[in-house]
């Protein structure tokens, strides 16, 4: 028995019992998930402000989402929209989990929400209350409401987990993040049970700017819909989106114990960083492969293995032909065998909830036989030359899926679950 072998076969397992999502498809996991094997675009003009006289004018907006009523009133006067976002995935997720927590658990109970960039609404409307108002009517919630932990926060205080917590910070790698390290804390021993993901709320005004003076952005306003198309030679930016995700992540001994239903088990994590720019990612994707081979090596998998990729797909002319490279510096040959997918082109970008959000596509698209599409594919891009799923979903059978995500910084991280019997 090899090293790798004889570790894995001791190393604890960590299994996902639940999920909870909130997008700009639906604001829970049920109504998002139909959008996405529909192939429906979330994306529109943006309501949030007057976007007259930006560079783009639309992204992907949460609809008919009442955050009064996921956390009460009060309490949602006073946090951040990407905070409501991340109360509701969770509780969403307990609830599908089965799992209460109580007195007896909740020290065992840890809670990881990654973000990119915290409160940017409050940001936003804290600047325009000081230039119009004076710095003396800024309201005394403003800093807890802008913080970037406060999501993590938050969630324990509506759930009463009192176990680790804290926030990652890594771009649009965060709620990733979020996810992989949480399974390691729970094989450390400092929790059974993790409530792990992200939410992002980046509609704000100086954010849009900013991408828009990185050319970041897409720029098809005319055609909202059509704007985000990960792989397809006519991207032309990525699309902004708002939302939130979480998983229930526990050991598979405590699953076993209390009998919960389990929906995947996270097999394998990989982290990388490119060391190479702030906002590009390193020539050939190189550090993005070594992302994906570091994961199949945790889970003990080759690349024959794997039945699904969820791309980072941003829709960037950079982004993918680089991804492309780097799926096939890892996969090889199998790599035009492996269906691949970015849900981006219906989501839009949710930057640090990204990862959390196509981890939870991931296990159900595993537990449903389903391939989501990537939608608006129409021009075939030679730097692009696998398969995509293009524009309708698909079935498939599927044992072993990978999500993978990138970060501004240069931040890498893969995850890998898998089907299970127990």
């Amino acid at each position: 028995m090899s090293d790798n072998s004889a570790l894995l076969k001791h190393r604890q397992r960590i299994v996902v019992t639940g999920t909870g999502v909130v997008s700009p498809l639906g604001s829970d996991r049920c109504s998002s998930w139909a959008a996405i094997v529909g192939g429906k675009s979330g994306i529109a003009r943006i309501t949030r402000f007057d976007p007259t006289g930006y560079e783009t004018t639309f992204a992907g907006e949460v609809k008919d989402f009442d955050a009064a009523a996921r956390m009460g009133r009060k309490d949602a006067r006073r946090s951040d929209r990407y905070t409501h976002y991340a109360v509701a995935a969770a509780l969403e997720a307990l609830e599908h989990a089965g799992f209460a927590i109580d007195q007896a658990n909740a020290e065992r109970v840890g809670v990881l929400m990654g973000s990119g960039m915290g409160g940017a609404e409050t940001l936003d409307a804290g600047m325009e209350t000081i230039l119009t108002d004076g710095p003396g009517r800024l309201s005394p919630f403003f800093m807890p409401m802008f913080l970037g932990n406060m999501a993590s926060g938050t969630v324990s205080i509506a759930t009463g987990a009192k176990g680790p917590n804290f926030s990652p910070v890594s771009a649009c790698a965060s709620s990733a993040h979020a996810i992989g390290e949480a399974a390691e804390i729970i094989r450390r021993g400092e929790a059974d049970v993790m409530i792990a993901g992200g939410s992002e709320a980046p509609l704000a005004r100086m954010v849009v700017a900013g991408f828009n003076a990185m050319d970041a952005l897409s720029t098809r306003n005319d055609d909202p819909e059509r704007a985000s198309r990960p792989f397809d030679a006519g991207r032309d930016g990525f699309v902004l989106g708002e939302g939130g995700a979480a998983l229930i992540l526990e050991s598979a001994e405590h699953a076993a114990a209390r009998g919960a239903r389990i929906l995947a088990e996270l097999s394998g994590y990989g982290s990388t960083d490119d060391a190479n720019h702030m906002v590009q990612p390193a020539p050939g994707g190189s550090g993005a492969a070594r992302a994906m081979t570091l994961a199949m090596k945790r889970a003990g998998l080759g690349s024959g293995d794997i039945g699904y990729i969820n791309a980072h797909g941003t829709s960037t002319p950079l982004n993918e032909k680089f991804e492309t490279q780097a799926i096939k510096a890892a996969f090889g040959d199998d790599a035009y065998r492996i269906p691949i997918s970015s849900t981006k082109s219906m989501t839009g970008h949710l930057l640090g909830a990204a990862g959390a959000l196509e981890a939870a596509i991931c296990v159900e698209a595993m537990n449903q036989g389903v391939l989501p599409p990537t939608i608006n594919q129409t021009e075939s891009d030679p730097d692009c030359d696998l398969d995509y799923v293009p524009n309708v979903a698909r079935r498939a059978d599927i044992e072993h899926v990978m999500s993978n995500s990138m970060g501004f910084g240069g931040h890498n991280v893969s995850l890998i679950f898998s089907k299970t019997e127990s």
